[in-house]
């Protein structure tokens, strides 16, 4: 009879749902198989397509409801209060009687979308009898009418392909630990990180237009998901996305040849990403330059990217007054985007409207994931701008990480202020959210430091991005209710300090949650959330990376990060070899990216010390230049400090701070570090007054700029105190 009932059911999943199984399960001995729970569905699954035949463990609760008696006769079951111990050793029973056992180990069907809370007992099931814990990972289900998120996160999809993917088999062990408690949390969080891996995994490989296409597919091309301040923020709709990025790729396509790298010279508008989309979708890359460098920047960039066209705005070259930069491209054709839209004919808007918006996943030649999809550049805060060349595989593999370790889910709505030059910006603030669904705000500027607080508030924004100087900026004038209705507010880039900290604690009751990234890494490495929160790290790991120390002489604690994953850049490129793509260097061999952080990693957490860069060797021992700002924080928090080295005659190296505080002084710096535990030889002898530290577009200190003025003549307000 059960196998009567789950024949039909297997029947019914691969009519309807048209079921896809990947990977082998081989069952040896004690087995417990764990798997995903985002539907009713998701049981039935297990029970008609694993090629082994499990006792499942099913909740009192689930049980009584009498339209799960069909379903439930189809499989073996184990009925239990999962919430009481005598549960938990029937299961520790079974899988030690050999008997195979299935268990979902959220508890529940997903309330959010994404991975909720790992339970402790399956993992201290797994412990306690030693077997193979077996990952499952299910995909699709949470858009059926089955999920308990349908309608309410957009996704309305009432047949789509479901993906089943098994994964080999791994032990769970835990170390020595001295409390049995620390051994269950430590067990139920290794459980986590192997069900974010199989996420992450799971993914497919894809074209970012593809991705897009998929995404409007998914939602619907109604849904409307991108909004910006030149339409007084109301959103657009993924139809009318596809529509312009079509259009403006088609143009795009007869200035420029296949696989050919093209300026873009943008703000955060809807257009910049209808013009990043639509060059992907016809096979061309766009170069993001970065407006803020200056005319020789610019040029420096397209010179590396071999970018002989740059495609901008005239409105906005007007409106920002870049018409000197501009100018400065000799040699480089400018492209304005209103000369552009004119150019489109009557053809094109009947291959628009008969073919491409018909067909967009056809209307565009499939570009290879591998193959190049955007170029940004390195923020220069310490040195000349590389370009950095990220491949569809690269960003699409960060956003499945962002997905798989970071909670959040179509109802959420995204205020995007971080420039779309920097990486950052690209995959934190578009790519991330708009291909799960979410509505994204975007602000052409994060230096409105008044504007932008108001904006989330009128547009009820839930998850912002930021950096650490521009949210301690945001938070000095917002007033208090203005985040009310942010969920999430995660900030990277640079360290977070404590008084940013603190204050959006005190004023707005929210806890900041620190990211750590590269422009070379798509930019994602690692990333806090409420499931993974260390005070004083950088976040968790993200899954699929590898991560090694190399020690680096002279500094005890830590060392040089090394780093290898999906979504490590194909290489750099350097004005000095136009157009050619050199893959990082690093003493680990091919794949490996040498990030020139050190750092620790306790567990999966990532804390960062500083930049190797970073660092002064002053009288023979390591000083960290970020502690020496530390420092200048705790002396003066209502301030903004920077500190760099500098060559000296006597010491070799000498330390030099530039301070937007005039009254500070080297004997409140020696204070400061006595009360941080800090040596005294990180309280500079050179402290220089300046009245607005210089910033980068992307929010980081210009380090660069910084060191030229150290190398002048001293300027006006500076005060070098002698010990």
């Amino acid at each position: 009879m059960k196998r009567a009932i789950l024949t039909v059911f297997r029947w019914l999943l691969r009519l309807v749902y048209r079921v896809e199984v990947a990977g082998v399960c081989r069952h040896e001995g004690r087995t417990l198989i764990i798997a995903n729970h985002e539907s009713f569905l998701d049981g039935l699954l297990l029970a008609a397509f694993l090629p082994m035949k499990p006792v499942f463990l099913v909740n009192t609760a689930i049980a009584r409801k009498w339209y799960f008696r069909l379903p439930l006769k189809a499989v073996r079951t184990e009925v239990a209060d999962t919430t009481k111990p005598m549960a938990i050793k029937r299961l520790v029973a079974l899988v030690e009687s050999g008997e195979p056992v299935a268990i979902f180990p959220e508890g529940h069907i997903t309330l959010t979308g994404s991975l909720m809370k790992i339970y402790d007992g399956p993992a201290f099931v797994a412990v306690r009898t030693g077997c193979d814990v077996i990952p499952v990972h299910i995909d699709g289900t949470l858009h059926t009418p089955f999920s308990r998120v349908w309608g309410r996160h957009g996704a309305r999809a009432w047949f789509p392909r479901l993906r089943m993917t098994i994964y080999p088999a791994v032990k769970l062990t835990v170390p020595q630990l001295p409390r049995a408690r620390e051994r269950r949390r430590f067990a139920s969080e290794r459980m986590r990180r192997i069900m974010q891996e199989t996420a992450y995994l799971s993914r497919r490989r894809r074209s970012i237009w593809q991705a897009l296409v998929e995404a409007a597919l998914l939602h619907g091309r109604g849904r409307k998901v991108l909004g910006d301040v030149t339409g007084n923020f109301e959103p657009i709709s993924y139809g009318a996305i596809l529509k312009g990025s079509l259009a403006l790729g088609r143009l795009a396509s007869r200035l420029t040849h296949d696989g050919e790298m093209v300026g873009v010279l943008m703000p955060n508008v809807n257009a910049t990403v209808c013009l990043m989309f639509g060059l992907a979708a016809v096979n061309r890359v766009a170069a993001m330059l970065n407006y803020t460098a200056g005319a020789t920047g610019v040029r420096a960039a397209c010179r590396a990217a071999n970018a002989r066209l740059v495609i901008t705005s005239r409105a906005f070259i007007e409106k920002a007054r870049l018409a000197g930069l501009v100018a400065g491209l000799a040699g480089i054709e400018v492209v304005y985007l209103e000369d552009l839209r004119r150019s489109l004919t009557l053809r094109d808007k009947l291959w628009l409207v008969f073919w491409g918006l018909r067909r967009p996943a056809r209307a565009a030649p499939p570009a290879a994931p591998s193959s190049p999809a955007l170029t940004l550049f390195t923020s220069g805060s310490e040195g000349a701008p590389k370009g950095v060349v990220l491949s569809h595989d690269c960003l699409l593999a960060n956003v499945a990480q962002i997905n798989a370790a970071f909670p959040f889910s179509s109802s959420d709505k995204f205020m995007s202020t971080l420039p779309l030059f920097h990486a950052f910006g690209v995959t934190g603030g578009i790519l991330a959210p708009l291909l799960k669904g979410c509505q994204v705000m975007l602000y052409p500027s994060p230096l409105h430091y008044r504007a932008v607080p108001e904006f989330v508030y009128d547009n009820e924004c839930t998850i912002l991005f930021s950096t650490n100087t521009f949210l301690g900026k945001y938070a000095k004038v917002a007033h208090p209710y203005d985040f009310r209705t942010l969920r999430r507010l995660v900030v990277g880039a640079e360290k977070l300090t404590d008084d940013v900290r603190r204050l959006c604690m005190d004023k707005f009751g929210l806890r900041v949650l620190e990211a750590y990234g590269a422009t070379e890494c798509s930019p994602g490495i690692a990333i806090s959330s409420p499931l993974a929160y260390r005070p004083g790290a950088v976040g968790e790991l993200l899954p699929g990376m590898e991560y090694r120390l190399t020690p680096v002489d002279g500094i005890e604690e830590g060392g040089l990060l090394h780093l290898r994953g999906d979504n490590v850049m194909l290489g750099y490129l350097r004005p000095d070899r136009p157009g050619e793509i050199q893959p990082a260097q690093s003493e680990l061999g091919p794949g490996w990216y040498n990030t020139g952080d050190v750092a620790s990693v306790s567990g999966e957490y990532v804390t960062i010390h500083s930049r190797l860069k970073r660092f002064a060797k002053v009288a023979g021992e390591m000083v960290a230049l970020e502690l020496v700002e530390r420092i200048a924080g705790e002396a003066q928090p209502n301030a903004v400090h920077a500190a760099i080295a500098a060559d000296d005659a006597e010491r070799g190296e000498a330390i030099v701070l530039f301070s937007e505080d005039a009254g500070l002084d080297r004997e409140r710096m020696k204070a400061a570090a006595r009360l941080l535990g800090a040596p005294e030889i990180a309280a500079p002898r050179r402290i220089v007054h300046i009245g607005k530290i210089p910033l980068l577009g992307n929010g980081k200190k210009d380090y660069a700029a910084l060191a030229k003025l150290a190398r002048e003549a001293p300027p006006a307000g500076e005060r070098s105190v002698a010990q």
